[in-house]
């Protein structure tokens, strides 16, 4: 039991350490700690530590990383994706995305990505400035629907 409560120390101690940088998903700190070679039951006890004094929670964690993300120009496809990768539920993510979008317009963030971008690639023929558009909206995350609108109004 001592041996078990030296370990819980250590991992809270390199949670701690962790958590100073940057919110963490639950799933990321578990990976973490296993990484580290901590004991299971150690890293069960951290895990509920933590969020029994709520230093993580996943649906706090996944709001904070959707408004972070959408600020920086990302569609809504790669943030899913983003977060199943961190290790988000479904039903959290579409609750956090379902409030996110009342307030952002995808369309008009595609738009003004791809007026940048297009002004990046003036030199270029149009149809391949175009194509170059739409896989780079399309790497941010944006829908195939949203895109090709965005640029049937370019043209």
């Amino acid at each position: 039991m001592e041996n078990n409560n030296k370990y819980c120390l250590k991992a809270r101690a390199y949670v701690f350490l962790l958590l100073k940088y940057r919110q963490r998903s639950e799933n990321e700190i578990r990976e973490r700690l296993s990484r580290k070679k901590f004991p299971e039951e150690a890293i069960k006890d951290t895990i509920a530590f933590l969020k029994e004094k709520k230093f993580i929670d996943d649906n706090i964690f996944a709001r904070a990383w959707i408004s972070e993300r959408l600020k920086k120009g990302l569609g809504p496809r790669r943030l899913v994706q983003e977060l199943k990768f961190k290790g988000i539920e479904k039903q959290v993510i579409e609750n956090n995305l379902r409030e996110a979008k009342e307030s952002y317009n995808e369309l008009e963030i595609a738009r003004e990505l791809a007026a940048g971008r297009l002004n990046r690639l003036r030199g270029l023929d149009f149809q391949i400035a175009k194509r170059r558009v739409y896989g780079y909206l399309l790497r941010r995350g944006f829908s195939p629907e949203i895109v090709m609108d965005v640029l049937n109004q370019i043209e």
